[in-house]
């Protein structure tokens, strides 16, 4: 993820509890946390970091990717699925997958996130900062903001959607989610539940690529959907975020392998091209 510039940025410590783990899916955890009386400053669609050196079960694993690597293994950035409005932190975590040929490294700290964090369980964040979020003056520049998300990229869209409805009464919001299939939407109650509560305001689609289900779209998310979904595209605003042309894929391309094939990121940011999007009303975030 892209970071903030540092003026911008509100970075502290914070000692959290997790007090609710809630599996979303089979391999996605929503961690609901206490934070003690802290007042918790953070604008919605910005993440937390992780350091993984906290955690005493990872200890051999990271010691043995930092000589695997040849450096200290970074913290890990996740989005936050609260927002600001609500009670409780809670940030959401995709378990990563190693696959040979794929994938260079093995995942550290995002399996034990998803799988192995009870209730109870103690540990040190850093927030928060990250320029995915709604613009301040955000009702002088549309009324209209379209969320194309696909995986975990929904994880700070939601944010931004929950606290926008609340607080941004103007602004009407068309939730473009894909998904292989329907057991991999995270979310899925919650965005329903407000749909039926915005009625007039939310309008949410969900496409799956490698599943057909009576009432849900089939297929990526293209040019022609979004021109279907947003007859409005020059006066709307779009957030974009989902996996990306990873590292390692654009490595090997310059080692003389095949040029990466385009993934979900690419290939929105394409369409929004075709449709003469201009770029200052688009906001992109990555991950792969």
């Amino acid at each position: 993820m892209d970071e903030a510039p540092t003026s911008r940025r509100r970075i502290r410590q914070l000692e959290v509890v997790v007090a609710e783990a809630v599996y979303e899916t089979p391999d996605t955890t929503t961690l609901v946390l206490q934070a003690g009386d802290d007042h918790l400053d953070y604008k919605p669609g910005q993440f937390l970091t992780i350091d993984p050196h906290q955690f005493e079960a990872l200890e051999r694993f990271t010691a043995f990717l930092e000589d695997l690597k040849g450096r200290r293994e970074p913290p890990r950035a996740y989005s936050m699925a609260s927002a600001p409005h609500e009670k409780h932190l809670a940030f959401t975590v995709k378990e990563e997958r190693y696959a040979s040929g794929t994938t260079k490294y093995p995942p550290l700290l995002s399996p034990l996130l998803v799988k192995r964090a009870p209730p109870g369980m103690r540990f040190v964040v850093s927030g928060f900062t990250g320029p995915y979020t709604l613009p301040e003056d955000v009702e002088s520049k549309t009324d209209h903001v379209v969320h194309l998300c696909a995986g975990s990229g929904s994880v700070p869209n939601f944010s931004i959607l929950k606290h926008a409805l609340l607080f941004h009464p103007r602004i009407r919001h068309t939730f473009i989610y894909s998904n292989k299939t329907w057991d991999d939407v995270i979310f899925r109650r919650e965005l329903t539940t407000l749909e039926e509560k915005h009625p007039e305001r939310l309008r949410v689609v969900h496409t799956l690529t490698r599943e057909t289900r009576p009432g849900v779209r089939t297929g990526r998310v293209t040019t022609e959907l979004i021109r279907e979904l947003v007859p409005d595209v020059p006066g709307a605003l779009f957030f974009a975020c989902g996996p990306a042309i990873s590292a390692w894929d654009k490595l090997a391309a310059r080692n003389g392998g095949p040029p990466p094939t385009p993934r979900f990121l690419e290939t929105v940011l394409a369409s929004l091209k075709e449709l003469e999007v201009p770029p200052p009303r688009i906001t992109r975030e990555s991950y792969g």
